[in-house]
């Protein structure tokens, strides 16, 4: 069962899928969501997703504004933001965000889809009209 309590953001309301909760189904709404409980099912946020850690996802489809995993999931990931995955976090699918954060401790198996520049040292001296490494990933 989703408890509401209030956002730190002033928007509304955050909404919390508690620690004891198991919901199965397709999830979607305005705002963002704390997952602390276990999740089956496609989710569809236009707010932040936090996965707790402890808690688990199992899902064909995420998409939400930003993600941040410090649990379990298992499903792929569409975030217009930034996607960060926390120490700790156990992660198993493809991850597709405006840039990706793997913390120290974090595990990943998948595919990422993000646009990044490689340093210098990594990507060789080519480099665009701008200046700017031409290698891009």
């Amino acid at each position: 069962m989703a408890q509401a309590r209030t956002s730190t953001r002033g928007d509304g309301h955050e909404a919390r899928i508690g620690g004891g909760a198991r919901v199965r189904g397709r999830i979607h709404g305005e705002g963002d969501l704390l997952v602390e409980g276990h999740v089956e099912g496609d989710l569809a946020i236009r707010g932040d997703l936090t996965i707790a850690e402890g808690a688990s996802v199992t899902s064909k489809a995420i998409e939400a504004q930003s993600v941040t995993i410090a649990g379990t999931l298992e499903g792929d990931v569409v975030a217009t933001g930034p996607v960060r995955l926390a120490a700790g976090a156990r992660v198993r699918g493809n991850l597709r965000g405006s840039a990706v954060a793997i913390d120290d401790g974090a595990r990943f198996s998948g595919r990422l889809d993000c646009e990044f520049e490689l340093p210098p040292e990594l990507g060789g001296a080519s480099r665009d009209t701008r200046g700017r490494p031409a290698a891009r990933r």
